[in-house]
């Protein structure tokens, strides 16, 4: 078997395990041909640790994560998060999805905070201005809900008992108290945000802004009042937004129904199933399929409903009739069902409503008014059965719809409420799409955006709700709501207009309602940066914003309306791309919930593997698909911050002591930017800077296009084969030298600009142990954060690239070999070389490098020699090796153990060939476990074939010595 890890056969084979990886005991050289540094590097610890906020490599085992908080308050603190306008006139600027200021961190905001302050952290570092603008949204419904429930609980009482002032004035006390909290804990995160531009969507500036909106769409039309059917929480006594509405598959029951024809005989009768029979006081129609044989003749004829002492409905056809559900018969009830109500105002039928805002049944049903909804199915259920109407009910799955913030089953229900026309507004924003000035990724995503904006309704923008921005809207005493109102910004601007229209002794009183959460949003990117002061210097500098990212699902919901709201107001599409992430899923791929008991906690989470292990984790996703987020994933990350803080440790291990002026100026020399310097470096340090060369520039067009998954992967396959289990041991063969600094300094000046580089590379992804290493380098004159990104189109060297690969083919072929014949990992055994001059030539120059990665005896390490009674190795075309199996193992010994091998396995062998010639077991075994034994047969005969060709060589190779 090939094996794969470079450090396999050597003395420190489990090092990704083991916390001291880079320990100088790692090989157990003699001091005689080797020797170690011994420089004085405690200044470096000293110099990044003196301010008490970071901690390095030389003094801490692995990095503390409690030192994430220090760290970032150190950035807020030097005003690092700020955009520094000094750097240019293109501006990289994100506002944040505004979290409900009720909420607590969740990993779907883990997921938007790692994703965006990879952005932010990595266009900061490209030098330009960079604003993330940070805020929290009043959630309406949510944020009334828990004050509701605090106050019932810690005194007694309900919201009604209290005036409107004194909740709302109640819900700010909470507000200041409890709202800060998700703010923190994004900030455990990370996120590198301008705090002093914070928002929060009832705050004045925001305010105004919802008002002059308002005011603004109403004075074009573009608002207007009436009486449709909303999503209803009777609990809330609030029309709800599609968003806040949740389906879940549902056992329930379906009810058969007899509706007798009016006018005909006993027989006459028509059958319906419905799951919520009490809705039947509502039926204005019934109907069927127009091609429906079995009703065709009472079409145009009158049915009996039910329960109602003789009210007649049209019995009418209609293509949009199932024939296939239930009995092909549709009962009509347009107000209390979504596409009933579309049907009833394509036909004009009218709407009738059987329910109260509190779920219980109105005057229209009859003996069953003042009833709650479920207990009238119940009791109409029981007096159908006891009339003869009932047919029979049976059990049946359906899409019930609930509330998602109290749960309870939500009512479609006609309800005067305040709508903004969005088929205008939708135009231009497919417009945008159609133009290119706006970009969605991923791609696909276009063709749902089109499709919703292409489909879209009426939005309706009205909540029965005490907390949130109250409509600006006054009606006058004594006048219908419908027809007398005035809209204005101010009550003292409204009632001057009332009393221009209706006199001086006019009484107006403002709507009770209050805007959905969802209309504050959507003027977000430019209401938090002085809208409607176009004037402002935030405006002015960095409206139109850059990029929204945000999970897929609420693509429509806000995003689309951002955009709508955007063009509408200030003429600009409010940002250029539109990232869209993914759900955050448990390892099998579930959606995390309660109920299944599988919600990760973030912070849990980052207690127990760092920040960094979780935002890497969660960066490693692609656009638009689901991440299913594992343990092992964060532990092997985790493992990946430790294996970042060890090469740290190594790299300022083997750094110049601070007084040695003339090591420090050797280093300075080397310009690793000129192809001049790149062309005198020796073989494995050309190698590596070639190879950091090309990931820079890999690495900055996939952030350049998003793909962040690519970076992460790319830049970790790098640092940790690359450079960790390649470079970094081919640096001992010089820094471990007899000869001293002047062979160790190019190998100090190759490990500290690469890791440099590799630090820059991952810190918008791994920001605290990457800016915790940068301060414990030495000549660090300013943070990581805030430093240059690496330059691109640096130079490579690809022919030294080869050379070096071949040079890896090489070790690995000899660390096989070893591992092959149980080579004890301390022994070093000789080698012969066999390859054309020109690879003779600078294998043999890495003679040492060779020597120590595939544990050789460099004083038995020939180019040329003896190859018999040597196993032949094939590293590539053209290069060979030749190992002593005397070197290796003892050939006697070997033949023995081999031998019982070889036995044992014929024995297991037969076995599986036996059962496999039984006619018993190949006609009464499943067909899975036939397979199963073939293929185990199959995969013994390759083995014993290996071993006995092993075998055969090693007797061969007795009898030659003999």
């Amino acid at each position: 078997m090939a094996l794969s890890n470079p450090l396999l056969l050597s003395s420190c084979s489990f090092h990704r395990l083991n916390p001291l990886l880079f320990s100088r005991r790692c090989y157990g050289t003699k001091l005689s041909q080797w020797h170690f540094n011994s420089f004085n590097h405690r200044f470096f610890a000293i110099a990044a640790s003196q301010n008490g906020v970071f901690t390095s490599p030389e003094v801490a085992k692995c990095f503390d994560f409690a030192s994430e908080e220090r760290i970032y308050n150190w950035w807020d603190s030097q005003g690092y998060f700020k955009p520094n306008v000094d750097r240019g006139n293109d501006p990289f600027v994100i506002s944040m999805p505004p979290p409900n200021v009720t909420g607590f961190l969740h990993m779907g905001h883990a997921m938007f905070v790692t994703l965006e302050d990879i952005m932010v952290r990595y266009h900061r570092m490209k030098g330009r201005p960079t604003l993330w603008i940070p805020g929290t949204d009043h959630a309406g419904i949510a944020t009334q809900l828990v004050v509701e429930r605090m106050l019932a609980s810690e005194e007694g009482i309900k919201r009604v008992e209290l005036s409107r002032d004194e909740f709302t004035s109640r819900v700010w006390d909470w507000k200041e108290k409890y709202g800060g909290t998700i703010i923190n804990q994004i900030k455990r995160l990370g996120a590198s945000c301008d705090w002093t531009r914070e928002h929060f969507t009832l705050d004045e500036q925001l305010s105004r802004a919802v008002i002059e909106a308002f005011v603004s769409l109403h004075e074009k039309g573009l608002i207007y009042q009436g009486s449709y059917m909303v999503n209803w929480s009777p609990s809330l006594q609030t029309a709800v937004s599609d968003l806040e509405v949740e389906y879940s598959e549902e056992p329930g029951t379906l009810y058969y129904v007899k509706y007798r024809v009016a006018g005909g005989s006993k027989s006459d009768f028509l059958t319906i199933a419905t799951t919520r029979p009490e809705t039947l006081f509502g039926d204005t129609a019934i109907a069927v399929h127009p091609q429906d044989d079995r009703y065709s003749k009472y079409i145009g004829r009158q049915a009996i409903v039910p329960m109602t002492f003789g009210r007649h409905i049209p019995i009418i056809s209609d293509k949009y009739v199932d024939k296939d559900f239930g009995t092909g018969v549709l009962k009509v009830s347009p107000g209390h069902d979504h596409n009933d109500y579309l049907l009833a105002r394509k036909l004009g039928l009218p709407i009738l409503n059987v329910m109260n805002k509190d779920g219980t049944l109105n005057e229209v049903a009859g003996l069953y008014c003042g009833l709650d909804r479920f207990e009238a199915r119940k009791k109409l259920w029981s007096d159908l059965e006891e009339t003869g109407l009932a047919v029979k009910k049976e059990p049946h799955t359906s899409r019930v719809p609930r509330s998602q913030r109290g749960g309870e089953v939500i009512e479609p229900l006609v309800s005067r409420q305040w709508f903004v026309s969005m088929e205008p507004l939708a135009e231009k924003a497919l417009h945008a799409v159609e133009k290119g000035e706006l970009k969605i990724i991923p791609e696909r995503f276009e063709k749902i955006y089109n499709h919703w904006l292409s489909n879209i309704k009426d939005w309706c923008i009205s909540r029965q709700l005490w907390w949130g921005h109250r409509i600006p809207v006054w009606y006058i005493e004594g006048k219908d709501c419908e027809e007398e109102y005035v809209v204005a910004k101010t009550a003292e601007e409204a009632l001057a207009k009332a009393q221009q229209k209706y006199g001086k002794n006019v009484e107006i009183y403002q709507d009770p309602d209050v805007l959905d959460t969802w209309f504050s949003s959507a003027l977000w990117p430019f209401s938090t940066l002085g809208w409607p002061d176009v004037s402002a210097e935030d405006f002015k500098q960095f409206y139109p914003t850059t990029l929204l990212e945000t999970g897929h699902d609420i693509l429509f919901f806000w995003v689309a309306r951002m955009v709508m709201m955007g063009i509408e107001f200030t003429g600009t599409v409010p940002f250029s791309y539109v990232y869209l992430h993914g759900l955050i899923r448990d390892s099998q791929g579930r959606k995390m919930s309660k109920t299944l008991g599988n919600v990760v906690d973030p912070i849990d989470t980052i207690k127990e593997f760092g920040t960094d292990a979780l935002r890497f984790t969660l960066a490693l996703g692609t656009a638009g698909q689901d991440l299913n987020l594992s343990t092992e994933r964060l532990t092997s990350n985790k493992a990946f911050t430790n294996k970042l803080w060890n090469a740290g440790k190594f790299v300022l291990q083997n750094l110049p002591s601070k007084d040695d002026t003339s090591a420090w100026e050797s280093i300075a020399d080397y310009k690793f930017d000129q192809a001049e310097t790149l062309g005198q470096l020796p073989l494995p340090e050309t190698w590596v800077v070639s190879k950091l060369h090309m990931l820079i520039d890999t690495v900055t067009t996939s952030y350049d296009r998003f793909f962040f998954g690519d970076v992460g992967r790319e830049t970790y396959d790098f640092f940790w084969s690359d450079f960790a289990d390649w470079y970094i041991e081919a640096s001992k063969a010089r820094l471990y030298k007899v000869e001293g600094h002047s062979v160790a300094s190019v190998a100090q000046a190759v490990l500290l600009y690469v890791f440099e580089n590799i630090l820059k590379m991952l810190h918008p992804f791994m920001p605290f142990v990457t800016e915790a290493l940068w301060q414990a380098l030495p000549g660090r004159n300013e943070a990581l954060i805030v430093s240059s990104w690496p330059q691109t189109s640096l130079p490579r060297d690809a022919i030294s690239i080869k050379k070096f690969e071949n040079l890896q083919s090489l070790t690995r072929a000899i660390r096989n070999a070893r591992a092959e014949y149980s080579v004890e990992p301390a022994k070093r055994i000789s080698a012969s070389i066999v390859a054309s001059t020109e690879v003779i030539h600078y294998i043999s120059r890495e003679k040492d490098v060779l020597a120590l990665l595939s544990r050789l005896d460099l004083q038995n390490l020939y180019f040329t020699g003896d190859a018999n009674q040597s196993v032949h190795l094939v590293a590539g075309e053209g290069l060979e090796a030749y190992l002593p199996l005397a070197d290796m193992v003892d050939i006697s010994d070997e033949v023995q153990r081999l031998s019982k091998r070889l036995s044992k396995m014929q024995t297991e062998y037969d076995g599986l060939v036996a059962r496999l010639r039984s006619p018993n077991f190949l006609e009464k075994a499943p067909e899975k476990i036939v397979h199963e034994v073939r293929e185990k047969a199959a995969e013994a005969e390759e083995k014993i074939t290996l071993t006995r060709n092993r075998l055969d060589f090693l007797k061969s190779t007795v009898l030659v010595a003999d």
